[in-house]
């Protein structure tokens, strides 16, 4: 029996596109483990959290998964612990409670004092946000100290596609063959309703870090505007600006504009996200630094087309069955993309003809079976 440590923490988040990145990552690898053949009788998976076991999830039920809230002793029971009292010394200790051969932890650094195999999720993005985004000093100085700290003496690295692999080779001074691609997932059966009656809006999803580019989308959708007098713009994601620029932003444009045009939402339901993608007329998602990036493929696998950065990621994804951006800093280049998007038919019908080619590499049971043959091979190292 093969026991495996999860940090589960991101799954305490809020649901939906608001339990968004690794929490997300995190639900689904669970959902689809469990629906691998025999792995009850083979594994076992002790999922740590740091205040709660959030409700809602059926597969917590399931006896694959013993679901613990990781806190020091001396924490009474109604005090939520620190990140770092958590992360750094209650889950070492619960592992070594639990005897677990390996750890995962999929947001990007290994604690400091983590007893046994580990396994680790490492990006390029989050190399990005140590080094160059707008995070808060206390985050960027933990991923400097942690994710290094992951790059040196976790059991096995892996990230998510090929680009990220070589740049995290190079930027974490790893060798590249010691790095092992684990693509995510964005079922097509998610979306059984592509071809449904699109709205009359664009849509932008995820967490709104300044490397997203989402106040120069924003600046593109008022360029265009006047272009297309009943568009909206849709922007689902909590603001990462530092400071938050976002709703002011959208108050200002929409006053420009003379009506609510832009609409912004920091988190919304599985189902309303769905329904997003399936009637948005394009999904913009300009990211200048991604492993992979879901929005812009799950918006694919809904019949959508995508609005993404030029970069070694999304070509490696999408290859031409996407809307490109070369200068995603460049408000104006990003409105002339976004206006093709919006008026070229023929250049859509060719983006969504490789729906089902695309989509098809990326599937959350593959995902699960590899990172399952991973821990696999870390415990037994």
């Amino acid at each position: 029996m093969i026991r495996v440590a999860i940090d589960c923490h991101k799954l305490e988040d809020a649901t939906g596109a608001s339990r968004a990145g690794v929490g997300r990552h995190t639900q689904r690898l669970l959902e689809e483990v469990a629906k691998i053949p025999n792995v009850r009788d083979t594994h076992r998976f002790y999922l740590y959290f740091k205040g709660r076991v959030p409700e809602g999830m059926p597969f917590l039920e399931d006896e694959l998964f013993i679901a613990r809230v990781a806190k020091l002793p001396f924490f009474l029971p109604f005090l939520r612990p620190s990140f770092n009292s958590f992360f750094h010394l209650a889950m070492p200790l619960f592992a070594v409670i639990d005897r677990v051969d390996v750890g995962f932890f999929p947001s990007f650094m290994l604690p400091a004092f983590w007893p046994t195999k580990s396994v680790v999720v490492l990006t390029n993005d989050v190399h990005y946000e140590m080094t160059e985004g707008s995070l808060p000093f206390r985050y960027r100085l933990g991923y400097r100290l942690f994710s290094t700290l992951a790059a040196r003496r976790a059991t096995r690295i892996t990230t998510q596609t090929n680009a990220s692999a070589e740049e995290i080779s190079e930027q974490f001074s790893i060798p590249k063959n010691s790095i092992t691609v684990v693509p995510l997932g964005a079922d097509i059966a998610t979306y059984a309703a592509a071809g449904a009656q699109k709205g009359d809006y664009m849509l932008y999803v995820g967490q709104a870090f300044p490397r997203r580019h989402l106040r120069e989308t924003m600046l593109a959708f008022q360029e265009i505007a006047p272009q297309f007098p009943s568009l909206r713009f849709v922007a689902v994601g909590v603001d990462k600006y530092n400071p938050p620029v976002l709703d002011e932003l959208a108050r200002t444009i929409n006053a420009a504009l003379g009506a609510p045009r832009v609409e912004r939402r920091e988190g919304v339901s599985d189902e309303e996200l769905r329904q997003l993608y399936l009637e948005a007329k394009v999904c913009a998602y300009i990211s200048s630094s991604e492993a992979m990036g879901l929005p812009p493929l799950e918006a694919l696998a809904a019949g959508t087309a995508p609005v993404v950065a030029d970069t070694p990621t999304t070509r490696e994804i999408f290859g031409d069955h996407a809307f490109f951006v070369s200068n995603p800093d460049n408000p104006s280049d990003i409105a002339t993309v976004l206006a093709r998007a919006l008026t070229d038919e023929g250049a859509v019908r060719r983006v969504l003809a490789g729906r089902e080619e695309v989509v098809g590499r990326y599937t959350w049971a593959r995902h699960a079976q590899r990172m399952l043959e991973l821990f696999n091979e870390a415990a037994r190292v």
